[in-house]
């Protein structure tokens, strides 16, 4: 047997694993609950969009300027106190709720919280996955497909819940159980990778300051902007994520409500899709480096663009939607893996923290504006419009691995070494 398999360590990457897998499922809940929250509160989608917007506009904030925050206070001690900082504004919502003092103006304050804290604890989860990987004695193609495989078991697992406990006991009771999985999230991970040299604050001669702050901060953004690669995907991203936070924050849930059987029907699609993204997440880590990675990504992002949005413009029963939105979660599956360890294998290990914080702000700078755009654009023209011009925008972006000759480079990443060369 080789001897990185007699000493590999699978600890620490299971308990990331297990804390991702419970916190996400709270994150599932909270953004099925709180739309419905609004919803019930005689709210309408164009509020529903502004609370969107409230969420994700701290998550691109924290973002931008997160990565050498993360190096400082170290990847570990970050992680922790997001969950727990999530945990306390979640529990607030229905708390306040309870109390009869709760305000739209505050539902708004407290859900940017979430979002401005939850930033950073992804962002220094998903850097020490090829640490991870390699203490486990695996390939970083499948800890990605495992680590991608976790946060759509989560998906899944809220979705499936989500629209069965909004039901039977309410949105306030489920933002509720969300708080509790943050609490039971930040425990794993501070004892997970407790002793993880990568998951401590990196040691720097030279002392904080502003100046050196900026310095740092630029340079995950210009490794972005010099490699063409992660340019084209985070422009390509960018857009996608902002049409999905319209669809998922507005169009699906007003859709449901409306033309569907309601909660119940909006938890039974994203669990559709979620079970067949978790699986396609898995079959990849266990299979795709057998295969080239930009013909897979090409044919699997175009498959999850448009379909979904054309049939819920054209039809208002369930099953047309449900089987279209499964076959996109077997494609969506593919996705995040791959540009996971392209980032890992193109991204050197010092900078992997300002980098990924780099692509993760960029990719959601219009994020925020997806679902207050689509709340706004479904009151002036209606649903089906509202459907058929996001997903026609949608299909444009997706388009883009097809045109441009750069996205073939996705076959000829290789792993870094800690100066930059390959």
């Amino acid at each position: 047997m080789p001897e990185d398999l007699l000493t590999a360590d699978r600890r620490p990457l299971s308990a990331v694993l297990a804390a991702n897998l419970v916190s996400i499922t709270g994150n599932c809940l909270t953004y099925m609950a709180v739309p419905w929250f609004v919803l019930q509160s005689a709210g309408s989608a164009a509020e529903v969009g502004i609370v969107a917007f409230c969420t994700l506009l701290p998550v691109v904030l924290a973002a931008l300027v997160g990565g050498p925050v993360i190096d400082r206070i170290g990847r570990r001690r970050v992680s922790v106190a997001s969950d727990l900082g999530c945990a306390a504004a979640v529990a607030a919502i229905p708390l306040l709720q309870f109390a009869g003092v709760l305000q739209f103006w505050t539902l708004c304050v407290l859900m940017a919280w979430v979002g401005l804290l939850r930033s950073p604890g992804e962002t220094a989860r998903g850097v020490l996955l090829p640490t991870l990987a390699e203490r486990a004695g695996m390939p970083l193609t499948r800890a990605a497909g495992l680590y991608d495989g976790a946060a759509r078991c989560a998906a899944l697992t809220g979705s499936a819940l989500g629209g069965v406990l909004i039901a039977a006991i309410g949105a306030e009771y489920v933002l509720l159980v969300d708080a509790a999985t943050f609490a039971v999230s930040a425990p794993l991970l501070a004892f997970g990778v407790r002793g993880l040299p990568e998951a401590q604050a990196l040691q720097r001669i030279e002392p904080t300051s502003l100046r050196a702050y900026r310095r740092e901060l630029a340079e995950g953004h210009r490794f972005v902007a010099a490699t063409p690669l992660l340019l084209g995907v985070c422009l390509m991203t960018l857009v996608t994520r902002g049409l999905d936070q319209g669809w998922s924050a507005v169009l699906l849930p007003v859709h449901a409500r409306e033309e569907l059987g309601g909660s119940v029907d909006l938890g039974l699609l994203n669990a559709a899709f979620g079970i067949c993204a978790l699986t396609g997440a898995l079959v990849y880590g266990a299979v795709g480096c057998r295969y080239r990675r930009w013909p897979v990504f090409t044919v699997a992002v175009l498959v999850v663009g448009l379909p979904r949005f054309v049939v819920a413009a054209c039809t208002d029963t369930f099953m047309p939607l449900a089987v279209t939105m499964a076959i996109e979660g077997l494609a969506c599956g593919v996705l995040n893996p791959v540009m996971a360890t392209v980032t890992c294998e193109t991204v050197p290990e010092e900078l992997r923290s300002r980098v990924l914080s780099a692509t993760t702000a960029s990719v959601q700078l219009v994020t925020p504006l997806g679902g207050l755009a689509a709340g706004i654009l479904m009151d002036s023209i209606g649903p089906p419009a509202t459907s058929l011009t996001v997903g026609g925008v949608y299909l444009l972006a997706t388009l883009c691995p097809v045109i441009f000759p750069v996205w073939r480079q996705l076959d000829c990443t290789g792993p870094v070494t800690n100066n930059g060369s390959k």
